[in-house]
């Protein structure tokens, strides 16, 4: 059935006339091409993928604000600060001799290792530790706050120290024929010239 021209319409329960009905639809359809058509470029197939520029989406002066925060969380600690850390650790470091009695000369088992220990009590657990091997007594040893079992644990003293030669090499053992030895009074850390003398057969 053809439409007449002056047939009328209903949109939204609004009569409208046919010429009037087109004109309308054809500038909603100008509006809505307009409004997609924002600088927006046509696809093309293996086109890699673009950063967004962000002077469009931010203000100015954003994107800088970014960089530059993301420049300062990267930014490494101050040589000032690690150097002051080196020295702190350095001041703490507890310097000494071991010596080893001369009638256990012969009692070294081969390949026998050094346990070096800091305690916190005469019985306590160990707070700081170092281990040395190729023995040539008398030997130099510095112990100091990297030698922590635990970096949660204080190098703090006083601290006792003790030096015992291993056969098996196992610091959590302790067999019969060990040689072991002592530093004759508690330290405090920073101390030098400390004299530990291994005498005792386990």
């Amino acid at each position: 059935m053809a439409t007449r021209p002056d047939e009328k319409y209903e949109l939204g329960c609004v009569p409208m006339s046919y010429p009037r009905w087109l004109s309308c639809t054809a500038l909603f359809f100008c509006l809505c091409t307009q409004a997609c058509n924002r600088n927006v470029e046509s696809f093309v197939p293996g086109e890699k993928p673009r950063s967004p520029d962000l002077t469009k989406i931010f203000p100015e002066g954003a994107q800088r604000a970014m960089e530059r925060e993301g420049a300062m969380a990267g930014v490494p600690s101050s040589p000032m600060g690690e150097v002051a850390a080196f020295e702190s650790a350095a001041s703490q470091m507890i310097r000494g001799t071991i010596t080893l009695a001369p009638e256990l000369a012969d009692r070294i088992p081969q390949g026998g290792v050094l346990f070096l220990v800091a305690r916190g009590g005469g019985t306590g657990p160990p707070i700081a530790a170092k281990r040395i091997s190729g023995l040539r007594f008398p030997i130099a040893f510095e112990l100091g706050p990297e030698d922590r079992m635990l970096e949660s644990v204080s190098f703090a003293g006083p601290l006792f120290l003790s030096a015992r030669i291993d056969a098996d090499g196992n610091a959590g053992s302790r067999a019969t024929g060990d040689l072991q030895g002592a530093a004759s009074a508690a330290v405090e850390p920073g101390a030098s010239g400390i004299q530990i003398y291994i005498d005792q057969v386990l």
